[in-house]
């Protein structure tokens, strides 16, 4: 069956992650509701993605789900247990400090990271790959400064 999916979201109650898809053998748009069960406010949310993604009658339709997708559903599906609001909740996945991270955490941030970076590269064998590209910034631009930015005479290095 080949399936791709349109839209993900969440369901407080019951807890679930709710799936737009569409089938393209029949060229259909169908919503699944998946029941996010064994889920606590002090479960690990990589988990919880990672056994729901691998599930037996759920990764079918998952499988054009990224992973860090899950994750965020299953972030705010814990927040909301734990008395957050949702517009509180995504503020804290925007405004998150990754120096108060456990390590386990950082290391899978930064893969998330290297994994954008990658997607976003440019390769040599790209169509539009220019290999000395050089880009003027306007001049009328507002400019932020910093303090090691001022002029220093090399003399006191």
């Amino acid at each position: 069956m080949s399936i791709v999916a349109k839209q993900c979201g969440v369901k407080f109650i019951p807890p679930s992650i709710i799936l737009v898809y569409e089938n393209k053998n029949t060229s259909k748009m169908r919503k699944r509701i998946i029941p996010v069960r064994n889920f606590s406010q002090y479960s690990d949310c990589i988990r919880a993605a990672e056994r729901m993604k691998n599930h037996v009658r759920h990764s079918v339709y998952l499988e054009s789900v990224s992973s860090a997708q899950l994750e965020r559903l299953h972030l705010i599906l814990r927040d909301h247990l734990r008395g957050l609001s949702l517009d509180q909740s995504l503020a804290a996945l925007n405004d998150e400090d990754l120096n108060k991270l456990s390590d386990e955490e950082l290391n899978h941030r930064k893969a998330q990271m290297d994994e954008l970076f990658e997607r976003n590269r440019r390769h040599r064998e790209d169509p539009d790959f220019v290999y000395d590209l050089e880009v003027e910034f306007p001049q009328n631009s507002v400019r932020e400064t910093c303090s090691w930015d001022e002029e220093q005479s090399d003399d006191e290095f």
